[in-house]
């Protein structure tokens, strides 16, 4: 069956059974390779991606059911600029980096509709992001700076544009 798919930006059809799994949408036909497969049951974060703005396990979403611009880590910034994506590389957050695209697009999330997360609204939005490396504590520390250099960014354009008229 096709299914239409705003992936990034660009609209792509793929012909693909109803029930097939987003991530192998992803990987598989649209070749993005970032969102990776953990454990093919909603319970690690590892296949995370943004669907109308919010955060959702690619593995357990059939393609028939979705619906909205879909974002990959491929997506988030196309360079890398994304406050989460500096914070990340500030901190040093990675160890072995398998989970981080996941950790990420759930942080991105988080800070969409939550700009300046206290670390109780952190641990709720990250639960079921899991990190086999245990690297939690830089995790949040890095949503924090992540946050810090987001209000930054939106301070230095309103005042650019105020500049500007």
């Amino acid at each position: 069956m096709a299914f239409t798919l705003n992936v990034n930006g660009k609209t792509s059809t793929v012909d693909v059974p109803g029930d097939m799994p987003l991530l192998w949408v992803l990987r598989d036909v649209l070749n993005f390779k970032g969102t990776k497969f953990g454990c093919g049951i909603g319970q690690c974060g590892a296949c995370t991606v943004h669907i109308g703005g919010n955060a959702v396990r690619a593995c357990q979403t059939p393609v028939s059911k979705v619906s909205g611009r879909i974002t990959t880590i491929e997506g988030l910034s196309p360079d890398g600029s994304h406050p989460v994506q500096v914070a990340w590389q500030e901190i040093d957050v990675p160890q072995c980096g398998y989970c981080q695209a996941g950790q990420i697009m759930s942080a991105a999330a988080l800070l969409a509709q939550k700009p300046v997360p206290t670390d109780a609204e952190i641990n709720t939005a990250m639960n079921g992001n899991l990190c086999r490396c245990g690297t939690y504590v830089r995790i949040r520390e890095a949503i924090h700076r992540a946050a810090t250099l987001s209000t930054q960014r939106s301070t230095s354009t309103a005042q650019q544009q105020g500049a500007q008229q």
